[in-house]
């Protein structure tokens, strides 16, 4: 999409993800309140919170009046996640209708997901934001709480992930033609759709930080290729964007797996939240190529003259903080 608007709205994404981006969380990244109560009041904790955490007040739970705790806190450490579980009683109080929250989400600009397991088998989860950092458990769930919360996760995984919005911005700068953006764009869909069920019903697993770098990697290649597109020289992949677009969307879709595992899905329902959660990737990214195109269009209509060598912005910013995030997350691996 050959717009010469688009090297002054990539020069300054450049310079936005510039000043955030060491302090930007990985994608998604929630922390997660998972709870199992029972009958007589007591009640089972598992506090999840990703190693990576923006700067910010640290977040606690915050739990019903009359909750107290009855065992110490033990945790448990992984590649991604720090995990702490104790017990509680509520007084001989059940859950239902019980305050549930989690202190420190709007200073940290952050989400938590929240699931109760409750004594009679049904499962209630709902996500918390800084503006809405507690929920009251309310006596029954439906199958709509499953779709708006997994949604809505899904939809902030990319809105809020600089590595997959650079790489939709490089998609989008290669392509030349509406249809051919629509077939790039539906080719990346179902290249991480395949992967992202796969990974989450254990059919594939490949380590998530060895699928950080790849990621790095495949916005690097885009970069590459949108060099030689400037010189009219591409490799291959700029005549067959959609093919490149697969291919990564393959790799990709295990990373949002990676995401996905850490807030987990629900039992009984986890063809609903795979089917929610992909549907608002979607959605993040069709509103986040047409914001950009309408910006472009916008800037398109001034009248500015751009010297030759601004063609090279787009391909050297998106390439630049390829290659960092790539040199940074092959360190990890070693």
């Amino acid at each position: 999409m050959k717009l010469a608007a688009s090297v002054l709205l990539v020069g300054t994404l450049a310079l936005v993800v510039s000043a955030v981006a060491p302090a930007w969380s990985h994608p998604l990244d929630p922390s997660l309140l998972e709870l199992w109560g029972s009958k007589d009041g007591s009640v089972e904790v598992l506090w999840r919170q990703p190693i990576t955490q923006p700067l910010g007040a640290p977040l606690e739970p915050v739990f019903p009046d009359g909750c107290h705790t009855t065992s110490p806190r033990q945790e448990s450490r992984n590649a991604l996640s720090v995990s702490n579980r104790w017990r509680l009683n509520c007084a001989g109080r059940t859950l239902v209708g019980q305050s549930i929250g989690v202190k420190g989400l709007a200073a940290r600009q952050t989400d938590a997901l929240v699931r109760v397991h409750l004594a009679d088998g049904r499962v209630i989860q709902s996500v918390l934001r800084g503006d809405s950092a507690s929920f009251t458990v309310p006596g029954e769930s439906t199958r709509l709480d499953v779709l708006r919360s997994y949604l809505s996760l899904g939809f902030e995984h990319i809105q809020t992930g600089p590595d997959h919005l650079l790489f939709l911005l490089g998609l989008i700068l290669l392509v030349h033609g509406w249809w051919t953006l629509a077939e790039t764009i539906t080719a990346f869909t179902l290249g991480h759709s395949v992967t992202l069920s796969l990974a989450m019903l254990h059919f594939v697993h490949i380590s998530p930080r060895l699928v950080e770098a790849i990621i790095a990697f495949t916005i690097l290649m885009v970069a590459v290729e949108l060099t030689h597109d400037v010189r009219g020289d591409g490799l291959g992949w700029g005549r067959m964007p959609w093919a490149m677009a697969f291919v990564f969307g393959l790799l990709h879709g295990v990373g949002f797996a990676g995401a996905l595992s850490q807030v987990g899905l629900p039992a009984g329902e986890i063809p609903l939240a795979l089917f929610s959660f992909n549907a608002g990737i979607e959605l993040a990214q069709l509103s986040f190529v047409a914001a950009f195109i309408a910006l472009v269009r916008s800037l398109g209509t001034l009248e500015i003259s751009y010297p030759a060598w601004t063609r090279w912005i787009a391909p050297y910013a998106i390439g630049s903080w390829a290659a960092f995030w790539l040199i940074q997350r092959c360190m990890i691996l070693v």
